[in-house]
């Protein structure tokens, strides 16, 4: 099998969200008509056995096969991840390290937040030309690094035109081998770290300062926020209020083929959970990062 048969996705899940993990791997896997074999890494980060079951039994393509990797494993030795104050988990960081828990010889892969839905062949997206760029992704909701919503904050200070535009690192096409030569793993975590007071999306901060007005703008259906009504969409991100969740009040539309898919999984009877569990878990990441940095 030659590389260029075979595409690469890379994944990042906590057992917060391993339902959506499940339905989105049985997206990807409906969706792909294409001749293409699949490998996709998956960064675990604490999902226990019987779910990781369960996420494995919901693939049946013999052109799929799934790699996981501990958190553990995917940061590189003398690697220290970043320990902002937003209420994202410390593995959100754990996507930038892909070009190194990756086998050297692959030379290009695909970063998909779980909270998505990929519609279209994912080779599609896969055979983009995005030309020198070391990145390519969708414009965010916040859409300028000036957004007060979203965001660089301290855009000013940085030196940044209010006017440049600012991407959604939910999805990342990524140049594994100009990512490495730039050390950009390296760059986005000082760049949070030198920041920490003005972080907000966690390592989506550091990227687009590292990456500002450099990076390839992909169509926006490869992005179709859940907030937003986009017909026909290639790809559906669950930003913020998750479909899992009871509190759920975005496009219903996608709600609706999110739950079509979980039929096909082993969560078939799963039903919205409280918003309850959804608050104890981001002030469980809040109060980890503080235990971290006291320690």
């Amino acid at each position: 099998m030659h590389d260029k048969d075979t595409i690469t996705l890379v994944l990042v899940c906590d057992n917060h969200l391993v339902v959506m993990l499940g339905v989105l791997l049985k997206s990807i896997e409906r969706n792909h008509i294409g001749k293409e074999f699949i490998n996709i890494y998956i960064v675990n980060d604490g999902i226990n056995k019987i779910n990781i079951d369960k996420v494995n039994r919901s693939i049946s393509s013999h052109k799929i096969r799934l790699i996981w990797k501990t958190l553990k494993q995917a940061i590189p030795m003398g690697v220290s991840l970043p320990l902002d104050r937003t209420s994202f988990p410390v593995c959100a960081y754990a996507r930038i390290c892909a070009p190194y828990f990756l086998p050297k010889h692959i030379k290009k892969a695909i970063y998909l937040d779980v909270d998505m839905l990929v519609l279209e062949d994912i080779n599609q997206l896969w055979n983009i030309n995005i030309g020198n760029y070391t990145i390519a992704a969708v414009l965010d909701r916040s859409e300028k690094v000036s957004s007060p919503w979203g965001g660089i904050k301290n855009y000013m200070e940085l030196g940044m035109n209010p006017d440049s535009k600012y991407f959604n690192s939910g999805l990342l096409i990524i140049n594994l081998e100009k990512w490495r030569s730039e050390n950009a793993t390296e760059l986005v975590i000082k760049a949070v770290n030198d920041n920490s007071g003005y972080v907000t999306f966690a390592d989506q901060y550091g990227l687009n300062i590292v990456f500002i007005n450099n990076w390839f703008e992909l169509n926006s259906k490869w992005n179709s926020y859940s907030q937003n009504d986009i017909e026909d969409p290639y790809l559906i991100h669950f930003t913020g209020m998750k479909p899992i969740f009871k509190g759920y009040n975005y496009n219903e539309k996608y709600k609706d083929i999110f739950y079509n898919y979980i039929k096909l999984t082993p969560w078939s009877d799963f039903k919205p959970q409280s918003d309850y569990m959804r608050f104890v878990k981001k002030f469980w990441n809040v109060l980890i990062k503080k235990m971290r940095l006291l320690s």
